[in-house]
Formats: C-alpha cells, sequence, structure tokens
C-alpha cells in the first residue's frame, strides 16, 4: 500500500511499510550498538542524531517527483566527483586510508554518497534507449562506472568501490544488456585477475583475500578478525548469550565491534533467533523494494529503484559473508545498524528517493 495524503494544496508521498521496517531497523542498531560500544552513551547520543534527521531526510527526499531527480541527477552526480576529488585533496587520513571530508560538524565519507548518484544518474542515461543496449551506450556507461571505481580504489576503499562497481553493473543487467556480452566481459574478467591481483590490490589486500582461504597462518594478526567472528557467531547458539552478556565485543577480543562487526555481536548475544528476526527485516525490505519496482510508473523509476535496492542487497551481503569468514575483510558497515554517519544516511537517502520513484503516479494517472 503506497500512501498519499491529501491536504488543501499538497500531498505527502509515503509508504508506511518501508517506513514502518527501516525504523524498526534504526531502532534495533541503537539497541546492538549500545551493547558494542559497551554502554557508551556519547555513541549512543551521536547516533541517534543520524537517525532522527536520516528519518527525516527519507521523509523529505521522498517528497519531489522522479522527474526531479531525472532532470538533476547529471548535477547529483558531478556533486558527488566533486566531493570525491575534494576528498582526495584535503581528506583526513585515518589508519592509511583517506576517505573522508571534515565539514567540523562531521566528517564525510564522501564515496558513500557517489554509490547513490551513479544509479540515479545511469538509469537516467538509459531509461529511454532501444533494447539492446548498442556498443556506444554500453562503452560511456562502463567508462563511467570504471572511473569512478578506481577514484574510490584509490582512497583506498575496495569494499565502497566493489558496491559502486556492481552498482553499475545492476543498471546496465537491468537496462537489457546482451548475456553476449556479460558473458564476454566476465571471460574477460577471469583472464584479467592475475593483472589485478600483482599490479591493482595493495599488499594488505592481498594479504587479507590469502588470509580468508587459510586465517591459522597468521591466527594472531591478518587472521584475528575473522577467528573472533566465528567464535562469536558460534557461541551464541540458538537463544544467545543474552543483551551486553557476550564475551568476545565486551572483553575487547572481536575488533570493530560498533562498525563492521557488529553482526557477530548481535549473533553472540541473541543468537540464532535474534540473527533469524533481524535477516527477515532485511528480506522484508528487498521484497518490498521489488514490489515497488515492478509497480513504478516507467522505465526510469524501475531502473532507479532495482538499481538502489541491489546497493542496498549488496552492502548487506558484503558486511554478512565478511563477518562469516565467506570474502576477505574489506570494512564495510552493516547498514542501518553499523556505527557511522555517512553510511547511515546514504541509506536513508537511498530509500528516500526509492519512495519518491513508488509513490508518485504520471500527470495523467492522477
Amino acid at each position: 500500500m503506497k500512501k498519499k495524503l491529501n491536504f488543501t494544496k499538497f500531498s505527502i508521498y509515503f509508504d508506511p511499510y518501508l517506513f514502518i521496517a527501516i525504523t524498526l531497523l534504526s531502532v534495533m542498531g541503537l539497541v546492538f550498538l549500545y551493547s558494542a560500544s559497551q554502554s557508551d552513551i556519547n555513541t549512543i547520543a551521536k547516533q541517534s542524531v543520524f537517525v532522527g534527521f536520516g528519518l527525516i531526510l527519507m521523509f523529505m527526499m521522498s517528497q519531489p517527483d522522479p522527474d526531479f531527480y531525472n532532470t538533476y541527477s547529471g548535477v547529483f552526480l558531478i556533486f558527488s566527483l566533486i566531493l570525491i576529488f575534494a576528498t582526495m585533496i584535503f581528506g583526513k587520513e585515518i589508519n592509511g586510508a583517506k576517505r573522508w571530508l571534515d565539514l567540523g560538524i562531521f566528517t564525510l565519507q564522501s564515496s558513500e554518497i557517489i554509490k547513490i548518484s551513479l544509479p540515479i544518474f545511469l538509469s537516467s542515461y538509459l531509461y529511454n534507449k532501444h533494447l539492446p543496449i548498442n556498443l556506444r551506450h554500453t562503452f560511456i556507461t562502463l567508462s563511467l562506472i570504471g572511473f569512478t571505481f578506481l577514484l574510490i580504489a584509490r582512497q583506498p576503499d575496495l569494499g565502497t568501490g566493489l558496491v559502486v562497481l556492481m552498482a553499475g553493473a545492476y543498471i546496465l543487467f537491468l537496462a537489457g544488456l546482451s548475456w553476449r556480452f556479460i558473458g564476454t566481459s566476465f571471460g574477460i574478467f577471469l583472464l584479467s585477475l592475475p593483472f589485478l591481483w600483482n599490479s591493482f590490490l595493495e599488499p594488505f589486500q592481498r594479504q587479507r583475500i590469502q588470509t580468508l582461504f587459510n586465517p591459522n597462518a597468521d591466527p594472531f594478526g591478518t587472521g584475528w578478525n575473522i577467528t573472533q567472528s566465528k567464535i562469536a557467531i558460534g557461541s551464541g547458539g540458538i537463544n544467545g548469550k543474552g543483551f551486553q552478556e557476550g564475551s568476545q565485543a565486551h572483553l575487547d577480543f572481536l575488533p570493530e565491534a560498533e562498525t563492521d562487526f557488529i553482526f557477530a555481536v548481535v549473533a553472540e548475544e541473541f543468537g540464532f533467533i535474534g540473527v533469524c528476526i533481524l535477516l527477515s527485516i532485511f528480506f522484508f525490505i528487498l521484497l518490498r523494494c521489488l514490489y515497488l519496482a515492478f509497480n513504478a510508473r516507467d522505465r526510469f523509476c524501475r531502473l532507479t529503484i532495482g538499481g538502489l535496492s541491489l546497493v542496498f542487497a549488496s552492502t548487506l551481503f558484503i558486511n554478512l559473508s565478511m563477518v562469516a569468514g565467506i570474502i576477505p575483510v574489506v570494512g564495510m558497515p552493516l547498514p542501518f545498524i553499523s556505527k557511522g554517519g555517512s553510511s547511515l544516511l546514504s541509506f536513508y537517502l537511498a530509500f528516500g528517493i526509492i519512495i519518491s520513484m513508488a509513490t508518485h503516479q504520471k500527470l495523467m494517472q492522477r
């Protein structure tokens, strides 16, 4: 059900299902973060401000007509690229990575913005093209995706770069890219793996991949994160150890318990049942987005909803796979749950745009 509340001079566009599910996730995230941060009131207060502002932002972004986003998608992308370049020049370096731009009030991770603006721009560029997409449009799209990926990878931020790369690939696929081209591209990617391994990946990134296959080779070094995460997940059992009773996080065995590995805290304290409840909310949101995409008013809206929801799905998949030790550690927060303002606000922004695409109908249909 999509709500359009009519008043005398204006309408409010609103999807109650997404709003309730995302609000519930946000509240659960504050509860989990309270435990993961070992009852740090300052952390919870700061995160609560981001949650409150994010919900307002989501509501505000859902009100403009999709034509607004279609018209200004290029401006949004250029603004995002300016933020990326500004971060490269003036960015704040933390742990060897230059990903954050200090805005005084808070630090902005600029790559989180471009993973939203790029799918919108690509949807605007491809939505009115004839199927299947010809080689020229495909080349232009891939060039923009590759350029954006390289900018983010230089920070270095491989996790967000992969999400941006997948977001562009999703839009191309949804826009009607031929299976022959997809198969050829995948073959070229496989052949280029040795080059990427030797020339593109940083030494610490190669080490993380090697650790994935043999975490016991360096259990107290690069293998520590994966090992402690698996211990936390496995020790939770069916019912969990109880709220704030997890030993891995509270005894400081689990690294980055507030951000990348907060899912391990949830699994340890709330067990299999708590994990199932959390994942069911995530899956409900994805299914709702799929329904909204099928029922959107035009191809631009369908592509945008599909692209942004798959960005959300990719982020979720990468975080859960990383915490479970299925893929290398890449530094990816759990949407609406992990500590951090940039990632949190980017998803509120994305779902506000999704609601806009889903709730506005064409003028002739009103």
